[in-house]
C-alpha cells in the first residue's frame, strides 16, 4: 500500500470523524473565526510592509514622515471606517448603491456576519479599508503637508471606499451583475491606485525630478534593503489577504458534511503570480537596459500580488502564472509611462503597482476564470461586466478624489512650501529625524 493511498484514507477519516452530527456549530464558528482573525492580522501587518517599501523607495530626509503616515492611516481609519465607512458598506442598501444602516457604533455585535461573529468581520474589513488608505501615501511622498494626509485618509475610510466596496461585496449593483472581485484587485487595490493619482497630479512633482526640457530625473531612494524587506512582508502579508478572505477554515457542505476550503489552492496562485511577476520585470529590465534591476524585479512581485488578488480563487494555478508573468511586464511598461508621458512623479510606483495591475489583474478574470472566463468557453458576458466594473469604480474614485484633494488644497493646503520641501518633511512637518545622527544629501540623477 502506497503513502499516498494511506494518506488520503487518514484524511478521509479525519472529514468523517468531524461530521455535522458531531462536530457542534459552535465549534465551527470558532475554527473560522480563528483563521479569519489569524488572517487579519497578517493583513494588519502588510502597514509596516507599505512603511518599509515606500521608505526605502524616498529619500532619508522623510523617512519619520512617512512613519506617521502609515500609522496614522491606520489609525484614523479604524475609528472613521467603524462608525460611518461600516454602515456604507454593509448596511442594508439603498438601491444597490450604498448602505443605510450600522452607523455610529449602533451595530449588533452579538450576531454573525458570514458565519463569524460581527465584531470579527468589523475588524477584517477594517484592514482591508486601512490597505486601500496606505497605498497614495507612497504617489504622494516627499511633498505632501501631513494635516492634508489626514484629511485624505479620513475621508477615503469615510465614503470613497465604503461606497464602491458595497458595490462590489456589500450586495450592490456591480455584485448583483456578477462582479468577480475575490480579494480586492478594484475594491482595496484600484480605488488607492486611482485616488493616487489624482493626488499626485494636483500635487505636482518633487523639486528637481523633471529638468526645463521636461525629462525625467532619477531621485534614487535611500535604501533598496529596507524596500525589499517592505515587499517581504507584504508578500507574506498576503497570504492572509487572499486565502483569508474565504472567511472559512472549515466549510459545511450542502450535504451535512464537512470540507477544507480551497485556501491551500488560493495561497499557490497567489504565489505562484507574485514570483512570476518578479522574475518577468526582473528580464525585462535585463533585456531592456543590460542589467537586472532590483527595484523593478520588486515591483513586479507586486504587481503579480496586486494582480491575482480579483481572480485567486477562480483561475488555476497555471493560469496564475500567465497573470503574475504579464503583470510583471506591464508594471515596467506602466512606470515608464506614468513618468515619462504622464509627467505623474510616483517615486514608490504606487500608481503602476496598484492602479494600473489592478485593473488588469480584474479584467484577467473574465479571461481566466475556469468556470466562466472567456478562455474556458465563458464567453465574453463576465469579461463585460469586469470592463464595466473597473469604469465604474475608476470614475467614482478619479471624481470624488478630485473634489477632496481640491477642496483640501483651497483650504488647509496640500502642498508644503519649498523651503520645507527642501529641508524635508521630517523636520519640516514633525521637527524629528528618521535618521539623525546621518547628514541629509539630496541626489537626483540626470537620465
Amino acid at each position: 500500500m502506497s503513502w499516498a493511498v494511506i494518506q488520503n484514507g487518514f484524511q478521509n477519516f479525519l472529514l468523517a470523524a468531524v461530521s455535522a452530527a458531531s462536530l457542534p456549530v459552535e465549534l465551527l464558528t470558532s475554527i473560522n473565526t480563528v483563521w479569519t482573525l489569524i488572517s487579519a492580522f497578517l493583513v494588519f501587518f502588510m502597514q509596516a510592509g507599505f512603511a518599509m517599501l515606500e521608505t526605502g523607495s524616498t529619500r532619508s530626509k522623510g523617512a519619520a514622515n512617512i512613519m506617521m503616515k502609515n500609522l496614522m492611516d491606520f489609525c484614523i481609519g479604524s475609528i472613521a471606517f467603524y462608525f460611518i465607512g461600516y454602515g456604507l458598506m454593509f448596511g442594508q442598501s439603498e438601491g444597490g448603491l450604498f448602505g443605510t444602516t450600522n452607523f455610529l457604533g449602533l451595530i449588533n455585535h452579538s450576531a454573525s456576519v458570514s458565519g463569524i461573529p460581527t465584531d470579527a468581520f468589523i475588524l477584517w474589513e477594517t484592514v482591508f479599508c486601512a490597505t486601500a488608505a496606505t497605498i497614495v501615501s507612497g504617489a504622494m511622498a516627499e511633498r505632501t503637508k501631513f494635516i492634508s494626509y489626514c484629511i485624505y485618509s479620513a475621508v477615503i475610510s469615510l465614503v470613497i471606499y465604503p461606497i464602491a466596496g458595497h458595490w462590489i461585496w456589500g450586495g450592490g449593483w456591480l455584485s448583483q451583475l456578477g462582479f468577480q472581485d475575490f480579494a480586492g484587485s478594484t475594491v482595496v487595490h484600484s480605488i488607492g491606485g486611482w485616488a493616487a493619482v489624482v493626488g499626485a497630479t494636483i500635487l505636482g512633482p518633487r523639486i528637481g525630478k523633471y529638468s526645463k526640457d521636461g525629462k525625467p530625473n532619477s531621485i534614487p531612494g535611500h535604501s533598496i534593503t529596507l524596500a525589499a524587506l517592505g515587499v517581504f512582508i507584504l508578500w507574506f502579508g498576503w497570504f492572509g489577504f487572499n486565502p483569508g478572505s474565504t472567511l472559512q477554515g472549515l466549510a459545511l457542505g450542502e450535504d451535512g458534511s464537512f470540507n477544507i476550503p480551497a485556501i491551500g489552492t488560493i495561497a499557490m496562485t497567489t504565489n505562484i503570480a507574485a514570483a512570476g511577476g518578479g522574475i518577468a520585470a526582473m528580464i525585462y529590465t535585463w533585456l531592456k537596459h543590460g542589467k537586472p534591476s532590483v527595484s523593478m524585479a520588486l515591483n513586479g512581485a507586486i504587481g503579480g500580488l496586486v494582480a491575482i488578488t480579483a481572480g485567486c480563487a477562480f483561475v488555476s494555478i497555471e493560469g496564475a502564472l500567465v497573470i503574475g508573468l504579464l503583470s510583471g511586464i506591464l508594471v515596467v511598461a506602466s512606470i515608464e509611462f506614468v513618468e515619462k508621458v504622464l509627467k505623474i512623479d510616483d517615486p514608490a510606483g504606487a500608481i503602476s503597482c496598484h492602479c494600473t495591475c489592478g485593473v488588469f489583474g480584474t479584467l484577467m478574470v473574465g479571461l481566466f476564470d475556469t468556470g466562466k472566463g472567456l478562455l474556458y468557453g465563458g464567453g465574453l458576458e463576465l469579461l463585460g461586466v469586469q470592463s464595466l466594473g473597473v469604469v465604474a469604480v475608476g470614475a467614482w474614485t478619479v471624481a470624488t478624489s478630485f473634489v477632496l484633494f481640491k477642496v483640501v488644497d483651497a483650504t488647509v493646503g496640500l502642498r508644503v512650501s519649498l523651503e520645507e520641501e527642501l529641508a524635508g518633511l521630517d523636520v519640516s512637518e514633525h521637527t524629528e529625524e528618521g535618521y539623525p545622527d546621518f547628514q541629509q544629501l539630496d541626489t537626483i540623477h540626470t537620465v
